[in-house]
């Protein structure tokens, strides 16, 4: 796949993405907002919980679809059709045996929900029902729709969008819909949650079908397809590593705070997520497609090329990701005041901690996607450690200090094992470059970054503006603030040359 090809592709996704996430990203802040108004704190802290413990049993999954990408890369660079039906269908073997594992294991997380949710006040089957809805539409996944990563491999994701998003920008309309108009909402949230799922799991099968239609099931056992693709199992066994920390991080946090607290301080903390993940979003929209040509990248070999592409994006993401981090710590506090009351808002601490968590999961993007196109999942210790660090000090740290604590623990994790560790193996064991040129690339990027907030902290109290006073005020004084914040640190990163300029040239060739 030719490098004009690859950017023109990712283009195209980025572009498609990002309608689509606008649409769904106003549609959730507004249908959380009835949740919260016809429903209350506590359905919502019961649906977050449910999520995290689904997300718990997905590990199952011991990242099998990150491993089968990885394999898929050379052979649709090279049009491999038989390979690619070998792999595809050893993931299909693959997925059905771990789909068994989360129902068995489903029954028996089912069997402790009367401890689990001992301090709810609510019915014990809103419980059993809100965990049985998302478990079915985890199992589609496993079941129907395992072969559309053969269309994100091959930067297709742009089609998975269109077989997707529709649908799940109809149910958020109708549950809002049902949540205000009908008697027993949760009810027919949950009966439309169940409907639109399977309806969009339909609607992908039959996208990947009409565009691979040359996939089919390999006649080869299972037994024979695992002897041959033995690299596979071995990067899974990593990869599992690898997705126990990540669900440490990402979704042990709500747990701990339910344990410390209630299902409404679970809530109010859901309220800044729903923020954080909707900016991630935003990223992933225009970021998504990017890994399968990265990893197209990869197995031309060219090192200058990769390096140079290297430093455009770690750029890139710098820049989005200290964007957003100041945004969310300067605009969150009002935006939650106007959204839905002072009453939902959290301290000026955990917003800065939250802030952080944000900008590093942006920015470590660059690293990862070049760490999984050059399948450097070896180091099963450093998720280990990362995972020891994050639970420890989050429990430890949420006994003196509740929420702030907790996020503290899963920041120093963060900082250790991800801004530290996962560089340094990239380029020792990926481009085989010295970290050294990483290091003064940071550096460089953080001294940028803290020179212009400070600039921007005398800058502020001159917009005579109160964002909390209304929306329009609120979307008055973010533009205002954003716009100058994005001109001078775009604008500094071209001058000291960190890649953001070679970025922008390649833009203006496509």
């Amino acid at each position: 796949m030719p490098s004009q090809s690859r950017t023109k592709k990712s283009l195209l996704n980025s572009a498609v993405s990002m309608f689509f996430v606008a649409v769904q990203f106003l549609l959730g802040f507004y249908s959380r907002k009835i949740f919260l108004e016809y429903l209350g704190t506590e359905i919502l802290g019961l649906n977050s919980t449910a999520v995290n413990i689904l997300q718990f049993l997905n590990l199952t999954e011991l990242g099998i679809g990150a491993a089968v990408s990885f394999s898929l890369y050379k052979p649709l660079h090279h049009d491999d059709r038989a390979t690619i039906c070998e792999i595809v269908s050893l993931q299909g073997h693959l997925y059905k045996r771990i789909a068994g594992g989360i129902v068995v294991l489903s029954a028996v997380a089912m069997c402790f929900f009367p401890w689990i949710f001992s301090k709810m006040e609510l019915p014990l089957w809103y419980a059993y029902t809100s965990f049985a809805v998302l478990l079915w539409g985890a199992l589609l996944g496993y079941y129907v729709n395992y072969r559309q990563i053969v269309l994100s491999a091959s930067q297709l994701d742009y089609k998975i969008q269109f077989a997707t998003r529709p649908w799940y920008i109809i149910k958020i309309l109708c549950q809002i819909a049902a949540m205000i108009y009908l008697t027993d909402p949760y009810v027919w949230w949950l009966v439309l949650e169940a409907l639109f799922t399977t309806i969009s799991a339909i609607s992908l099968r039959i996208v990947t079908n009409r565009e691979f239609p040359y996939l089919k099931n390999s006649a080869d056992t299972f037994a024979n397809l695992r002897q041959k693709y033995n690299l596979i199992f071995v990067k899974v066994k990593q990869l599992f590593i690898h997705k126990i920390a990540g669900f440490a991080l990402f979704q042990a946090s709500p747990l701990i705070i339910y344990a410390y607290m209630s299902l409404t301080a679970v809530a109010l903390y859901g309220n800044y997520i729903v923020v954080t993940n909707g900016v991630k979003t935003i990223c992933s929209a225009v970021f998504s497609s990017i890994g399968a040509g990265i990893g197209d990248l990869v197995a031309e070999g060219d090192k200058n090329r990769i390096i140079k592409v290297f430093r455009e994006l770690f750029c890139l993401r710098f820049l989005t990701a200290a964007i957003f981090a100041w945004g969310f710590i300067n605009l969150v506090q009002p935006f939650i005041c106007v959204w839905i009351g002072p009453q939902y808002m959290l301290s000026t601490t955990a917003v800065v901690l939250l802030a952080s968590l944000m900008f590093i999961d942006i920015v470590r993007n660059a690293v990862d996607l070049f760490i999984n196109a050059y399948g450097l999942f070896s180091d099963v210790w450093a998720p280990i450690t990362e995972a020891t660090i994050n639970l420890s000090l989050s429990i430890l740290f949420g006994y003196f200090w509740g929420l702030n604590g907790i996020l503290s623990g899963a920041l120093v994790s963060l900082i250790v094992i991800v801004m530290i560790w996962k560089p340094y193996f990239l380029f020792t064991k990926g481009f085989r470059f010295p970290v050294i040129r990483y290091v003064l690339l940071m550096g460089k990027h953080l001294l940028i970054f803290a020179a212009i907030a400070i600039i921007m902290y005398f800058l502020l109290p001159n917009i005579s503006i109160n964002p909390a006073a209304s929306w329009g005020s609120w979307f008055r004084y973010s533009i205002i603030s954003i716009t100058i914040f994005s001109i001078l640190i775009s604008t500094a990163l071209i001058l000291f040359r960190c890649g953001l300029g070679d970025f922008i040239e390649r833009f203006r060739r496509k």
